[in-house]
């Protein structure tokens, strides 16, 4: 899957000239928590979200240092923290140099970009402009019809073998050959026993995971590795 399959297009933007109060107002009247900043060319110069905008005089929670916070405090860091707390243009708050994606860039890589920039939204730019924007919500969507529940079966060899292969896939065949599963009109039984209680719960999920599985019972237990016996010594 490919950002452009499911990102947000045409995306709302403001400009850094505008008013805080501008992009506030867009915000709640679309019901986004962030934007992008563009410039009147449709250039990416920074991104506005809730979260730039949390820590505001106004409202009482720009929050003071502790003394020996200050004590290290540069004047040009105070200086920057004090235009973002009382400043009333969207320059003054945004993030500049936000992470983006291109469009035709695997939904996977987007994840990972996220993930590590710890940031919920990416900015989607084509020829050096904003062409759309990929949250998270966006992903959620995708994902809502795939999460459905798997199709019905009446073959209950073939749901049997796909069980077995989806263990075998998700967890290796170490474990498969560990996990006995019976069906019955779409119905799975998992018995036996594995050396890791974390595996139970990881064969229920690959067994419900199955298209054709109805319902899943795990009576699967859990035993410590074998590491061998005690032998009594021979009587002399």
């Amino acid at each position: 899957m490919r950002v452009r399959d499911i990102m947000t297009s045409p995306v709302f933007c403001v400009e850094p000239t505008q008013g805080i109060a501008d992009a506030i107002q867009l915000m709640l009247e679309r019901r986004i928590s962030g934007l992008p900043v563009t410039t009147a060319q449709g250039e990416l110069v920074g991104i506005v979200t809730e979260g730039d905008l949390l820590r505001r005089h106004e409202l009482g929670t720009a929050g003071a240092h502790s003394w020996l916070k200050d004590l290290f405090l540069s004047p040009g860091r105070r200086a920057e923290d004090y235009v973002h707390t009382h400043g009333r243009k969207v320059a003054n708050v945004m993030t500049e140099q936000p992470a983006t994606i291109e469009p035709d860039a695997r939904l996977s890589d987007a994840i990972d970009m996220m993930t590590v920039h710890h940031v919920r939204r990416l900015p989607v730019i084509e020829n050096g402009r904003v062409i759309g924007i990929l949250a998270r919500a966006d992903v959620l969507r995708a994902l809502l019809p795939l999460a459905a529940e798997p199709p019905d079966a009446t073959d209950d060899t073939v749901i049997r073998e796909a069980v077995e292969a989806s263990l075998e896939r998700g967890l290796g065949a170490s474990v498969r050959d560990l996990v006995k599963v019976e069906t019955y009109r779409g119905a799975v039984i998992l018995s036996g026993a594995v050396t890791d209680e974390r595996l139970i719960p990881a064969a229920q999920v690959a067994a419900e995971n199955t298209p054709g599985v109805t319902s899943v019972t795990n009576q699967l237990i859990v035993v410590g590795p074998f590491v061998g016996a005690n032998v009594p010594a021979p009587p002399f």
